[in-house]
């Protein structure tokens, strides 16, 4: 199917697949970790008012600390930035598992867990200013969201399970030294990718697309600034979501305590399952945004990712049956997912990459913000007013909030056609092209390379072996043969722009039967005789009207 491609070479990209594996295996010590030091600090103190005050200081450096960590991102290397991030943490986690070895006050443990949040607040906006930069086209942006997005989730059901089966056999020391370990392996994959520093926008590609890509630097999507700034109305409209997504996301995790005791009437152990519900649906719209991401204009997938989270809050609030709402849950965060995955491919076609780290600090310091506000409100709001009046306004005003940003993000929202995107539509509009499945085409066209030639310049040579398969792009060509060595050449033919040659030497395993050359300066895109063939395939449309090309007498026309 189209789009697969985009695929094959995201799984292709070596620096980035390594890069999102490194981050999910740190991803799962992060859950070990995070599971891991509040029971540890409750089990110390025994007071539930305790572990919330942590909890509620332990996000304090990423509001603090996330706008200069993004500065930094912006003026230095982000991989080493992220490679420093790690090791610190790492640090912290080995100075934990001593800490509580040597059975210290709960206070130092506690200190040191800040101290370690701290590393992580350099960590996001780095990481999310280095994404982009792996990237061989920006057709992968989105794809690459969408399977960190994956990771994150999975990451989200398999760390808290794991840690859950730690504690229960190895203590809270095991999950602190797995952390840690997990800090190293990180850290190794971080060594070996291309070091990152900003550049203005429409500078090249640290990683550039492969030379047999016919991909290049996309031109700056519609409703974006030059380099010299941001573009303040599609910034604004992201800024509008992103405050009010932060607000019901964070609101929502803590809400769930109180909807399984009071509102469900299931107990705390429903706690756990509408937890898991949050992971699985996160789960789903993350591989769902995967498919909608490929669009080039994602307007529409952002307000679907609103209209499908508003559903599952509002059925989780009217109906209070606990199988509903776990399924409400799960419609619910597939909806929030996708609709994080869509707002980050905007944000990283609206903002330039000399500037993305600070933003990136701007909007996590502006969720983490809106989220300790929705943790705060959403819980009392559910006890005084009720579940269905506080999350059916929850929903709407999500809903609403979405439209307006979508509004004033207006043609930012839109990526303009890629070089190969461009390529494959002229490509199969060609009468030779019709009836070809689109995946087979698309994935012949991404092995492609593009050949400036100069007038004059021989191409094919009659008598050579048969190696590769052109279409004129631009330019004229001339087709001759000659009847002996010593003979004139008689032209055959004349080519241009949407035309093919090469292709008889290829199908019939001959060597060339006509000489082609550039009559004017032009542009050609070349295909290797192998891809070709698989193009061509044993039979069908394409290989059939390709032979047909050359009944009748007209083969002394083609090479």
């Amino acid at each position: 199917m189209a789009g697969l491609g985009v695929y094959r070479q995201l799984l292709a990209n070596r620096p980035l697949t390594r890069f999102l594996f490194g981050q999910f295996i740190s991803g799962i010590g992060d859950w070990l970790y995070i599971v891991a030091i509040f029971v540890l600090i409750y089990r110390e103190t025994g007071d539930a008012a305790l572990v919330g005050l942590f909890g509620a200081v332990r996000v304090i450096p990423y509001v603090v600390l996330s706008i200069p960590a993004g500065v930094i991102a912006d003026r230095f290397d982000r991989r080493l930035v992220l490679l420093v991030s790690d090791l610190w943490r790492g640090s912290m986690m080995v100075l934990l598992t001593i800490l509580v070895l040597v059975e210290a006050p709960v206070l130092p443990i506690a200190v040191v867990a800040i101290l370690a949040t701290c590393g992580s607040a350099f960590w996001y906006p780095a990481f999310g200013a280095y994404l982009p930069n792996l990237v061989t086209d920006e057709r992968q942006l989105g794809p690459a969201n969408s399977a960190w997005a994956s990771l994150q989730n999975l990451s989200f059901i398999i760390g808290p399970a794991v840690g859950g089966l730690l504690l229960a056999f190895g203590g809270v020391t095991v999950a602190f030294v797995l952390n840690a370990l997990t800090f190293v392996v990180i850290a190794v994959i971080l060594w070996s990718l291309p070091p990152s520093k900003p550049r203005a926008r429409g500078a090249a590609s640290p990683t550039p697309a492969p030379a047999e890509s016919t991909q290049r630097e996309p031109a700056a999507p519609a409703g974006t600034a030059p380099a010299a700034g941001v573009a303040r109305r599609p910034i604004l409209g992201l800024l509008i979501i992103q405050a009010t997504a932060g607000f019901f996301d964070s609101g929502m995790q803590v809400l769930t305590v109180v909807l399984a005791i009071n509102v469900l009437n299931a107990g705390e152990a429903a706690n756990g399952y509408l937890n898991a519900a949050i992971g699985v649906g996160g789960l789903i719209g993350a591989f769902a945004s995967g498919v909608l991401v490929l669009r080039r204009n994602l307007g529409t997938p952002l307000i679907l990712g609103a209209i499908v989270f508003g559903i599952g809050v509002v059925v989780l609030g009217v109906v209070p049956i606990l199988a509903v709402a776990i399924v409400a849950l799960i419609v619910a965060y597939s909806g929030a997912i996708l609709l994080d995955v869509v707002m980050t491919t905007i944000f990283q076609r609206v903002v330039p990459d000399e500037q993305r780290g600070r933003w990136t600090g701007i909007l996590g310091s502006l969720f983490t913000l809106a989220g300790a506000g929705g943790a705060l409100a959403l819980p009392v709001l559910v006890v005084n007013v009720g579940a269905a009046p506080t999350l059916s306004a929850a929903a709407a005003a999500l809903v609403v909030a979405t439209f307006v940003g979508r509004i004033l993000i207006g043609g930012a929202a839109r990526r303009e056609p890629s070089r190969f995107e461009t390529t494959l539509a002229e490509v199969a509009r060609l009468p030779l092209f019709v009836g070809v499945p689109a995946s087979r085409l698309e994935a012949a066209l991404a092995r492609i390379r593009e050949v400036a030639v100069t007038a004059g310049e021989v191409v094919i040579r009659q008598g050579d072996a048969a190696d590769r398969f052109y279409m004129i792009e631009s330019g004229a060509f001339v087709v001759t043969r000659a009847s002996g060595p010593d003979a004139e050449p008689t032209v055959l033919r004349e080519l241009g722009p949407n035309e093919v040659f090469g292709e008889l030497g290829l199908l019939q395993g001959s060597p060339r039967t006509a000489t082609v050359t550039a009559r004017t300066d032009g542009v050609l895109l070349a295909l290797e005789g192998r891809d070709f063939l698989k193009l061509a395939g044993a039979g069908g449309p394409l290989r059939g009207r390709l032979l047909g090309l050359y009944t009748g007498g007209s083969s002394d026309t083609n090479a």
